[in-house]
């Protein structure tokens, strides 16, 4: 199995819960929030990432990525910081983070 599939799976799952609570819930994320969440994830995600394959602590099988990279760190890394954003309201409402106790 590719990243590249790996990654789809992983998004797939992550939009798929979310439907799910927002339907069952009937509460929907914020946007803006998630937004910006996502900007800061994806340059962290960028900076870190690159700095630790340049340093040598992992690599990539090219036969195993798409080949599509930011500076060092291929595409398909990007997908977990974008499903965090995605997935964690979901959960976040469905364990009831949102209920004043």
């Amino acid at each position: 199995m590719t990243y590249l599939v790996l990654s789809v799976l992983f998004l797939g799952v992550a939009t798929g819960v979310s439907a799910v609570v927002s339907w069952a819930t009937g509460r929907r994320t914020p946007w803006r929030p998630a937004a910006l969440a996502a900007v800061a994830l994806l340059v962290l995600t960028a900076v870190f990432d690159n700095l630790m394959i340049a340093a040598g602590l992992f690599a990539y099988s090219d036969a195993q990525i798409s080949g599509l990279r930011v500076g060092l760190a291929p595409v398909e890394d990007f997908a977990y910081p974008v499903a965090a954003v995605i997935l964690l309201p979901a959960l976040w409402s469905l364990l009831g983070g949102d209920d004043d106790r």
